[in-house]
């Protein structure tokens, strides 16, 4: 079992009702709250990611960028390959 920790956070009473009524409106229990929670924090912390990758790569020369991603996922490939054999 995944451990969990316990958040006390604040939010306007617009964005509580806003909240509850779309859960409600989807029969989401009151425990939905913190999946719904979890699930939009992961994506905003996801996206923040990527805005920050794109940002430091924006001077890398896309040849050279596309051949460090070639690269890379023929190393993967050929790790879970050799896997593969190895498991036969």
């Amino acid at each position: 079992m995944e451990e969990t920790i316990r958040w006390n956070i604040k939010v306007s009473k617009e964005t509580d009702q806003a909240l509850r009524t779309l859960l409600g409106s989807k029969g989401i229990k009151r425990v939905g709250r913190s999946k719904f929670i979890e699930d939009a924090v992961r994506i905003q912390v996801f996206h923040q990611t990527v805005r920050e990758i794109k940002a430091r790569n924006t001077d890398t020369d896309p040849e050279g960028l596309q051949a460090i991603i070639d690269e890379a996922v023929q190393e993967v490939r050929a790790e879970k390959r050799a896997k593969r054999l190895a498991a036969k």
